[in-house]
């Protein structure tokens, strides 16, 4: 009697530590209780030199460990996480300290047998024994359909047509999915970056996750320029949903970029929409959601439930119902869904965080100039084949997916010529999930080879597929004088440079010498201004810098060609306050880098003394995330 006091007793203290203890959710659950999913979270450096997503598992003399999805444990120097990691172990520590008072004094009773106390062990091991006392439905328990939140009727269609799996507890809705929907996939392409649809692993700990119970944000945010990694969205199918504009900050939808049902792939192969899917009201009823935004709000079609004329949406394409309860509609012009988040979300690295990964098995190659693709077929289970024209001539790629999880391409140019590669799945690294802006690692060269990466398939019409400008410094010549930088990257791009990486001779002296345009993607939420430079490793690995400019404002994602009146001019290596462009003395092709810095607070430079090296000493501890755009120029004589 006295013990099952002692019990109550502390039940009691953990509610009010613990806050409501969670009901386990469907089959398919992690052998890990529901609460400690819920300790679910990317680590990460201050610095910015690591991220790890996992659950805690303990903190003791000054380190935390952390247990990955794949159940490996890795151990982190708390010393070294953001404030706000370091914050959580914090709180969390002090609750387990609770906990463990809890325990001592349930097991005060000297009775008590040693096979009871031999269940519970440590501190965490007596906080989920505490769970189980209150828990009505055990896991592995199927959770009957009176008990499935309303959020489930959106994707109930598809979980009887077996194409998804839905679970949930007391916070979120998970949806497992393989990535590839039941519909015709990337017909309509126009501007293709050689991806192709394979299955991803949108199960377990990397399946989609919604908030079952929303809140308002205090200031909404909008996706205009931000959120521009990663999905926005859930679809009813279980495909992901990204931000409609690219990670360029373009439409795609207006650049060509979607097939007819508004998705495509990512670098990492993974298929997603960009644009909302109303061909899903077929398929899960009028009136239903055709899907969530990651906030926890819906996201209805063109008409209102009960099928009424939409009104006055606000700038996030969403308004209240007459009962108050906020959603999104679809619409036929920009945003074409949520455009922004109503409700609370964490941004981390340019994306809705927490979300799945993607598993890039391939390198992503370089867009496709003039390329349509007018068919995509599955020949049969595993095997499909994508077929493209260009001017009249057809091209293909085949692929078989195996069960060891490689693949086998085949690739047909649009000269007849084939080339076949098999890739290997690839360790999924950190991060969150879609592939716009993923660049996989190259794969390692092989015997009698060059550089990583020249082992990739032809790309169609040439012998072999070179990579656009990267996001990273070049590999070869320059690599003693670019810094291995740890800081997070930015995405840098330009829609001035051409395909094949080379400048177009407007830019340079031969032209009319307007500066490129320059766009950037991923950074920090602290990033308060933007600093820019566009160099080139002379002879001698002597640094000459063209262009600088510091001082942008953090609401810029990118700057026009010829820009004027944005940021400060800083001094090119000629001494003038002014974009100096290429021209090359020298024969062959030179290479040259724009790199963009993201920095904490404004820089005190003076105009007239802001050279390279005065910039790179001034933003030493203020740089917080940068990204290089590398590009080539060939003077024509």
């Amino acid at each position: 009697m006295k013990s099952l006091y002692r019990l109550s007793l502390c039940s009691l203290f953990a509610a009010a530590v613990l806050g409501p203890l969670p009901v386990q959710a469907h089959p398919g659950h992690s052998h890990r209780t529901t609460d400690a999913k819920s300790q679910e979270r990317t680590w990460i450096a201050a610095s910015g030199a690591f991220r790890e997503r996992g659950t805690f598992v303990m903190a003791r003399d000054g380190q935390v460990q952390v247990r990955r999805a794949d159940e490996s444990l890795v151990t982190l120097p708390i010393e070294l996480l953001q404030p706000e990691d370091q914050q959580w172990i914090e709180r969390r520590m002090a609750e387990i300290r609770v906990i463990a008072e809890m325990r001592n004094l349930l097991y005060s009773d000297a009775k008590a047998t040693p096979a009871v106390e031999g269940q519970i062990p440590d501190p965490l091991r007596f906080q989920e024994f505490l769970l189980a006392q209150r828990d009505p439905i055990k896991k592995g328990t199927e959770v009957g359909q009176g008990n499935a939140p309303e959020m489930a009727k959106a994707f109930e269609a598809f979980v009887k047509l077996k194409a998804i799996k839905t679970r949930w507890d007391d916070r979120y809705f998970y949806v497992e999915s393989n990535g590839i929907p039941d519909h015709q996939m990337m017909v309509g392409i126009t501007s293709w970056q050689q991806q192709v649809p394979l299955p991803q692993k949108y199960t377990g700990d990397n399946a989609w996750q919604i908030p079952l119970h929303p809140v308002p944000a205090k200031t909404p945010a909008s996706t205009k320029d931000r959120f521009l990694r990663g999905a926005i969205a859930v679809a009813a199918n279980g495909i992901p949903i990204f931000n409609p504009l690219n990670n360029r900050g373009d439409d795609a939808y207006q650049f060509g970029e979607l097939d007819e049902f508004g998705g495509h792939c990512g670098r990492a192969d993974d298929y997603h929409y960009h644009i909302a899917p109303v061909h899903l009201e077929k398929t899960v009823g009028k009136g239903l959601p055709i899907a969530y935004a990651l906030d926890g709000y819906p996201i209805y079609g063109y008409e209102e439930p009960d099928g009424s004329k939409v009104k006055n949406l606000d700038a996030l394409n969403g308004h209240k119902d007459a009962k108050g309860n906020y959603h999104y509609h679809a619409t036929k012009t920009y945003p074409y869904l949520n455009g922004g988040f109503y409700g609370e979300v964490v941004e981390r690295g340019g994306q809705v965080d927490p979300q799945p990964r993607a598993e890039p098995v391939r390198p992503d190659l370089r867009p496709l100039q003039g390329a349509k693709i007018t068919d995509f077929k599955q020949t049969k289970p595993g095997s499909y084949l994508l077929t493209y024209d260009v001017r009249g001539k057809k091209g293909t790629v085949a692929y078989v997916l195996n069960d060891d999880g490689s693949a086998r391409f085949t690739f047909t140019d649009t000269d007849g010529k084939s080339n076949s590669e098999t890739y290997t799945p690839r360790r999924r690294g950190p991060g969150g999930g879609g592939g716009d802006d993923r660049r996989p690692p190259p794969p390692p060269p092989r015997p009698g080879e060059g550089r990583p990466g020249q082992g990739r398939p032809p790309r169609p019409g040439e012998n072999r597929p070179q990579r656009p400008p990267r996001n990273e410094p070049p590999s070869t010549g320059e690599s003693a004088a670019i810094p291995d930088s740890k800081l997070p990257k930015l995405v840098v791009t330009s829609s001035g440079i051409k395909a094949d990486g080379n400048l177009p001779a407007e830019f340079t002296c031969d032209g009319d010498r307007s500066s490129p345009p320059i766009e950037w993607a991923g950074a920090p939420k602290e990033t308060k201004f933007y600093a820019l430079n566009l160099w080139h490793v002379a002879p001698g690995n002597d640094i000459k810098s063209y262009w600088l400019l510091y001082n942008i404002p953090a609401s810029s994602g990118k700057i026009p060609k010829n820009v004027k009146d944005v940021g400060q001019l800083g001094l090119n290596d000629k001494n003038r306050r002014e974009y100096d462009p290429m021209c090359s003395k020298g024969p062959g092709v030179k290479k040259y880098h724009v790199t963009v810095y993201a920095l904490s607070s404004e820089l005190k430079l003076s105009p007239d003394r802001a050279n390279r090296a005065a910039l790179l000493a001034a933003i030493k501890d203020v740089a917080i995330a940068e990204g290089t755009l590398t590009f080539q120029y060939e003077r024509k004589k």
